[in-house]
């Protein structure tokens, strides 16, 4: 793969108003155990069933004699918030060291932490860079994080921030979040952006909080899909473009605003297997094309039955329309049975494979 988004944990320090997902937010005492434990429990068993190389081939960057040139994939570390103690300590270092360990050899891989900023230290920024970290990617520079509403406050804590990572010898990325090549500098790295309304996500995805609070700004024009952090390319792991995003109990998903169903777990079973299984549904080669609106043409829904799919009200009862909601609707009326059925046929191929 090109890159993994994977959230680590779900603990978080903020609940805030556009997020993406409800169950990033504060745990206490028995439930915040629980997370951690899922959390702790679960990423070695992802580990195993990771691609034994997280390499890619770059079609975009053919050499003089047509051959590709092999380069290091990328690996987010989110959550949440990675850096929340005790998650820094019981998962995000960990899930640090053995992925470096694991990938030591084998072409490497160059780890992201994705981070509100907030809770970050020169401390903490000397115990991730001594454990080989690429880039710290902070998330936070919009009107949603609470303590950094308007352009001044924003200002003031990206210029602290900026001190602290160039004190340590980190530099600035000079790539913007919508180029998936990004991570083609030279490290170690920093980055800041945000729901801002000119980001790639400034029109806040149609899912948890940030539905629920109805923010979204989303119209049918806008596809997802087709774009940084969406489905385009997710199946061709192996080349430029495959990016997935993995839940902390392993279930995957082709873009980070997340399918109604998962593709599978990695808990369970191997990423590269559960891909390869999906290559030949015409539902899922149209979210790989970010062509979300033909998921169901082999399943007797026209585009024009799957925009029609696509509107509905939101819990403030204003009409919306965007492709993530025919999405979710196929996913909900079609697509279970095509993907227990693609799972049942892994497990039975394994089976056979199986030594005696």
């Amino acid at each position: 793969m090109e890159s993994i988004y994977y959230v680590m944990c779900w603990a978080c320090h903020r609940r805030c108003r556009h997020c993406y997902e409800d169950r990033f937010r504060p745990y206490v005492r028995n439930e915040l155990a629980g997370v951690l434990a899922q959390a702790k429990a679960n990423f070695p068993r992802v580990f195993d069933h990771l691609p034994e190389r997280m390499t890619y081939l770059d079609r975009n960057d053919p050499a003089p004699d047509g051959s590709l040139p092999e380069k290091t994939s990328r690996i987010i570390l989110s959550g949440g918030e990675a850096l929340l103690d005790p998650v820094r300590q019981e998962v995000t270092y960990p899930v640090i060291e053995q992925l470096a360990a694991r990938y030591a050899g084998r072409g490497g891989i160059k780890i992201i932490v994705q981070t509100t900023g907030d809770l970050l230290t020169e401390r903490i920024l000397d115990d991730l860079l001594s454990r080989g970290i690429y880039m710290i990617s902070v998330a936070s520079l919009d009107n949603f994080h609470v303590g950094l509403e308007g352009e001044a406050k924003q200002a003031a804590f990206k210029e602290r921030l900026t001190r602290m990572f160039e004190a340590a010898g980190m530099h600035a990325s000079g790539l913007a979040h919508t180029k998936r090549n990004w991570h083609e500098e030279d490290g170690p790295l920093y980055s800041f952006f945000g729901a801002s309304p000119e980001s790639w996500i400034g029109k806040i995805w149609p899912r948890g909080r940030g539905w629920l609070n109805d923010l979204s700004k989303a119209t049918l024009d806008d596809n997802f899909c087709n774009r940084w952090s969406g489905g385009l390319g997710f199946l061709e792991h192996g080349f430029n473009g495959s990016e997935v995003s993995i839940e902390p109990d392993g279930a995957v998903y082709p873009c980070c605003i997340k399918t109604k169903r998962p593709l599978g777990n990695l808990v369970e079973e191997s990423l590269v297997e559960i891909l390869d299984s999906l290559k030949d549904e015409p539902a899922f080669q149209a979210i790989n094309a970010g062509a979300p609106a033909r998921m169901g043409l082999a399943h007797g829904w026209s585009e024009a039955d799957f925009v029609e799919r696509s509107k509905t009200l939101t819990p403030a009862g204003r009409p919306y329309q965007n492709l993530c909601i025919g999405c979710d609707a196929f996913h909900e009326d079609v697509l279970g049975p095509v993907l227990e059925g693609a799972r049942a046929r892994r497990f039975a191929r394994r089976a056979t494979l199986a030594p005696a």
